[in-house]
């Protein structure tokens, strides 16, 4: 933390030096409840210390590839299996990581990777207001999706003028069309399908086209969560336009969603 207070110190122009920093603490936080709790449950086994009824549950949790409940409530929302959410954790901190090792705020972002989403996008949002003398209350998002499916980050090696580049998004109950650039039907027995980068905007006083998908935007599949202090669902991240062929009321009465977490 001391390295990356050293390289990144609070500023008022760039609110992500202060989201860096509280991302890294959250996970140093896992980390370190990850690490004594599994000592601890080594030395439990072979009879060095008392195994309380914690380190027994942790036990039985790992025995069925679950998320031990201690390590639940350090770590992000998520519906993964232990296997595939080890390896998640991992992939998160080797972002950070390359973020510190960068020196400076990446061209891009794995909103995916980040453990408190809308703490980000409100950042985006002060980073602009500020820059530009606007009011944060009067701004809000515009869209603009990126094409490249495959490969969601290519050609972003250099931030935009405006707004930031993110990509990890998953469309459930649909996908996106990048010839035509518009939200289509699914492939046969196809739940799941990626969504390319995109770039989103800071625009004051927008006003949303009616004929786009304001499509809701959640942390994991579950879709529902613990209300926070300003009523709003803390695994609800953000609304995101997208472009229809049909009428938004289609792909509402189809349940479509983004997803920043899928369960495997």
């Amino acid at each position: 933390m001391e390295t990356v207070e050293d390289a990144f110190p609070t500023m008022y122009e760039e609110s992500m030096n202060t989201l860096l920093k509280q991302e890294c603490l959250r996970y140093n936080r896992l980390l370190t409840e990850m690490s004594t709790t599994l000592e601890a449950f080594r030395k439990a086994i072979k009879g060095a210390i008392v195994m309380t009824a914690e380190l027994e549950q942790l036990g039985k949790s790992m025995l069925v590839n679950e998320v031990p409940d201690l390590w639940t409530k350090r770590g992000p929302l998520s519906l993964k299996p232990l296997s595939s959410w080890f390896l998640d954790i991992l992939a998160r901190c080797a972002f950070f990581q390359g973020w510190i090792d960068l020196g400076c705020t990446p061209p891009c972002f794995w909103v995916s990777g980040i453990f408190f989403p809308q703490a980000f996008f409100t950042g985006a949002l002060q980073n602009h207001a500020r820059m530009h003398q606007e009011e944060i209350d009067l701004l809000s998002f515009q869209q603009s999706t990126l094409n490249d499916v495959s490969n969601p980050r290519r050609e972003l090696h250099v931030a935009p003028e405006a707004g930031v580049f993110v990509y990890g998004f998953f469309l459930e109950g649909a996908r996106w069309d990048a010839e035509r650039a518009v939200v289509v039907d699914p492939k046969y027995g196809e739940m799941y399908s990626s969504m390319p980068a995109i770039h989103f905007i800071p625009t004051l006083g927008m006003v949303p086209d009616p004929t786009f998908y304001s499509c809701p935007c959640y942390k994991t599949t579950l879709r529902k969560g613990v209300l926070s202090t300003t009523g709003i669902s803390t695994n609800f991240v953000l609304p995101v336009l997208l472009r229809t062929d049909h009428h938004p009321d289609f792909w509402v009465l189809k349940g479509v969603a983004l997803l920043l977490n899928l369960n495997d």
